[in-house]
Formats: structure tokens, sequence, C-alpha cells
């Protein structure tokens, strides 16, 4: 017998060699391993689980308070309207100071529900301008041309705007295009990309001839009031062929939510 045989004989039975008991270690380190990462998994979604919970939660409070917020306004809105109502009732020729009062706050208003369905964020200027001048439309003959690429105005930017194109609006139905049944209103707006500028226009056709007023009324003055909030620069052109209404502003105070 050979001195391995005898060495073989001599090991007991359920004895194992160092190379066993190194694969074994590695065995149970394996498991361990394992066991760990299963544990750190499952602690993940669960914190995964708390953050979809907690932000589901925070979602919800943000909608509810900002829906708060907006029928507040709406109320408030409601009750200058009562106040101007009560005020004026009586008055004589005052029915078109009351119409326009009550035109503006409906401008604002329409503006609150354009900048509550974005969580009072932001709004697109072709979905301003659209709910600014559905009222004025004619879906049987529409009256306006709307044209311009995407920009998305900051909340002080949606109200000035929204408020603007109530302005055009009620004026050209009493006295330009929209008096008569074939005036058309032409809106579009381009980017200057070079300069960071918004170039808005409203052109009126097929209207009554246009003369300059005497003098500026309050509306003309709330309209240069709102392009100044928002660094533009505006230009009323009164030509005898349509009135033209320009406004020319940096980007950044249209999108800031500081403008």
């Amino acid at each position: 017998m050979s001195q391995a045989d005898f060495q073989t004989e001599l090991r007991p039975a359920n004895s194992t060699t160092p190379y066993q008991d190194d694969l074994a270690a590695e065995n149970v380190s394996l498991r361990l391993l394992l066991a760990q990462a299963e544990i750190d998994a499952l602690s993940l979604l669960a914190t995964a689980g708390i953050d979809a919970r907690e932000r589901e939660a925070s979602d919800k409070l943000q909608k509810l308070i900002l829906e708060e917020m907006h029928h507040r306004n709406k109320n408030t809105l409601a009750t200058v309207g009562a106040i101007v109502s009560q005020s004026l009732r009586g008055l004589p020729g005052i029915e078109h100071a009351q119409h326009a009062i009550d035109g503006r706050l409906f401008a604002l208003g329409r503006a609150h529900d354009l900048l509550l369905q974005a969580r009072w964020s932001s709004a697109n200027l072709i979905t301003i301008v659209r709910s600014a001048t559905e009222a004025f439309d004619n879906p049987d003959e529409p009256k306006f041309s709307i044209s311009g690429p995407d920009v998305w105005m900051a909340s002080g930017a949606v109200i000035a705007i929204a408020m603007t194109l109530n302005e055009l609006c009620t004026n050209t139905t009493k006295f330009g295009a929209l008096s008569v049944p074939q005036g058309r209103i032409d809106i579009q707006w381009t980017l200057d990309e070079q300069a960071h500028r918004l170039h808005f226009t409203w052109t009126e056709t097929n209207g009554p001839a246009v003369r300059p007023p005497h003098q500026r009324s309050f509306g003309t003055r709330l309209i240069e009031t709102l392009g100044r909030q928002l660094r533009g620069d505006v230009r009323l052109t009164y030509e005898p062929i349509g009135f033209v209404y320009t406004f020319d502003a940096p980007m950044a105070s249209l999108t800031s939510p500081a403008a």
C-alpha cells in the first residue's frame, strides 16, 4: 500500500478536503449575499411604494388647494361684478360701462380657468387666443384666422394677454371689423430665435373705414398698460383699411413665473 493510499484510508469518512471547505464557505457567503440582496430589494420596493403614495397624496392636496383658490377667485369676481352692478344701477348712460366691466371680469375668469387646467403654471398661447376669441366667433362662418408656433406662457402673461384680447374683441364688435358681417380678424405670431422675442399681430380686414379716436379710451390705456407689464412694445395703428395691433416682447418676460 502506498503512502497516499494509507493516508486516504486513515481519513474519516465524513472528513472534507481543503478545497471542499473553501467551496462550502463560498456557498455560505453567496447565500448570505443573495439573502441580503432580497432584503435590499424588498426594502427598495417598500420605499418606492411609500414615495409613490406620498407623491399621490401631495398631488391630490395641490389639486385641492388650486381648486379652492380658483373657487374663491370666482366668488370674488362675482362679488365685484355684483358690487359694480349695484353701484351703477339707476345712473343714466352707464350701460356701456357696466357691460365693459362685466366683459373684463369674464375675461379674467376665463384666464383663471386656463391656469387651473395647467395647475396655475402655464398655458399655450394658441389655447389662450382660442379661449379669448371663442365667444366672439361664429362656428358656421369663422371670423378669426389664428396661426403661430407653440409658446408656453407663465401665469402673469396668460392673464395679461387674455385681458388684452378681450379688449380687442369687444372693441372690434362695436366699431371694427366684426361690427359688419363680412369683417375678419387675422391673428398670428412669430418667434425671433436670435433676439428671443415674440412678435404678435392682430389685423382687421373687410370692416368699416377706420378713423383714429379723438381721445384714448380706458380700453386703449388698459391694452398699453398690460403690454408694458410684460416689458413689451405695443403699437395701435388705425389704418383706413383696418385696425392693427402689434405686440413685441422678450420671451423671458412671457415665460418667467415672475412675469
